[in-house]
């Protein structure tokens, strides 16, 4: 189903978490800075040759070894993460300006810099509904991470998405005015092709599906966001809640409802 999107915000404790979607609790964190020493006075980030040489040490306890190989894999991801150290200096500098924020749900480290969300990148737009199939959930939260950088690259991804969410529904996939009036007399409503009309999906300005439209805007993209929840809203959840509902009634009743639409159909 789809919900009212929590943006991030550095006034919340409990916002949409940037990484997993999820809204729930956010734990903030100020940092301190200790400068590298002459000893080390680059970045320590691990390379392959560093993990080998772990992974062939024989005079490392299996357990130790374990544990710095979990930090290699961690540095490897590319993402921020929190190690705690009971043995650290007690020199320091205070960084200002510059904040994490780690997901309940996830655990996953979100960078700050003032009230900027650095790391990573804002989604925008409304969430997917979460009955989508997993591939266009995917497209469509790609289209949420590019919107404000490239809003007709947004709206290419999202025309694309309509064209897979047709054929997940049954359709032929080639034209998408002649999908959506067959899903149209399939139940959906008719003023989602209205819809598919203000956003130049259909008829004479057709664009095929994953090409850039000039034309394209930020708005452009915003209204194909809606459009494609509003169709999955329609032909996939609200069915599926009503099967659900269905499937709880005794079997008694559902076997009298049967046997009542069998000879419905018997004397058509």
């Amino acid at each position: 189903m789809t919900r009212k999107s929590i943006p991030p915000s550095v006034n919340e404790t409990a916002f949409d978490c940037p990484h997993c979607g999820a809204f729930t609790t956010q734990y903030w964190f100020e940092l301190h800075a200790e400068r590298l020493n002459e000893k080390r006075r680059i970045p320590n980030i691990p390379d392959k040759e560093h993990k080998a040489s772990i992974l062939a040490a024989k005079d490392i306890k299996p357990e130790l070894k374990q544990l710095f190989l979990d930090w290699v894999n961690d540095m490897e991801s590319g993402l921020v993460f929190l190690e705690e150290k009971k043995d650290g200096s007690w020199i320091y500098n205070e960084v200002h300006n510059l904040f994490l924020s780690q997901c309940y749900n996830c655990n996953k480290i979100s960078v700050w810099v003032h009230d900027s969300l650095l790391f990573p990148p804002e989604k925008t737009g409304v969430h997917p509904n979460s009955d989508l199939p997993e591939d266009i959930l995917h497209d469509f939260e790609e289209a949420r991470s590019i919107l404000n950088l490239s809003p007709r690259g947004a709206a290419a991804l999202l025309r694309l998405s309509v064209q897979k969410l047709c054929v997940f529904l049954g359709e032929k996939g080639k034209n998408i005015d002649d999908d959506i009036a067959s899903l149209v007399s399939k139940g959906l409503n008719p003023l989602v092709q209205k819809s598919l009309d203000i956003v130049r999906v259909i008829g004479n300005e057709a664009v095929h599906p994953g090409v850039i439209d000039l034309r394209d805007n930020r708005d452009t993209a915003l209204r194909l966001f809606d459009l494609i929840n509003m169709i999955a809203d329609q032909m996939i959840t609200n069915p599926k809640h009503v099967n659900l509902m269905y499937e709880k009634l005794p079997e008694n009743k559902r076997k009298a409802i049967e046997t009542r639409n069998e000879k419905a159909k018997k004397n058509e």
